[in-house]
């Protein structure tokens, strides 16, 4: 028999969504190619290769994510430090929710994507493809 979690994932990615900005795929196919907006792809580098990622999209890997935005952090990556509006997403907005939650809870201002990469293409965005 399997454990029963005190807390399902399901209910970590709610109980995230309900405290932090969520952009709807319309109005972030409108951010793409704005200078002052972000977007941040934590899928896998497979995820990307298979399925394409959003022009001038910055990679960061999920598991990375605290480290990079951490300016007391070796790992720390400078395009965090800039003025700009991050947007996190991943697949299907599970795993961008829980970081954001995470990023927020250090001090560091972000929103995600709702429904992720899931809608973007079928609701116009442009997607670009790896040549790896």
């Amino acid at each position: 028999m399997v454990k029963k979690l005190k807390v399902s994932s399901k209910d970590l990615v709610a109980a995230a969504r309900a405290r932090i900005e969520e952009v709807e795929t319309s109005e972030a196919i409108s951010l793409v190619g704005d200078p002052d907006v972000v977007f941040v792809d934590l899928r896998d580098v497979r995820e990307r290769q298979r399925s394409g990622f959003i022009p001038g999209s910055f990679h960061c890997p999920r598991g990375m994510a605290e480290f990079w935005v951490d300016p007391e952090s070796p790992y720390f990556k400078d395009i965090f430090g800039e003025q700009k509006r991050f947007i996190f997403h991943c697949a299907s907005g599970w795993r961008s929710a829980l970081t954001v939650a995470a990023l927020n809870d250090m001090g560091f201002d972000a929103a995600h994507l709702t429904e992720g990469f899931s809608t973007w293409e079928e609701q116009g965005g442009p997607v670009e493809q790896s040549d790896g």
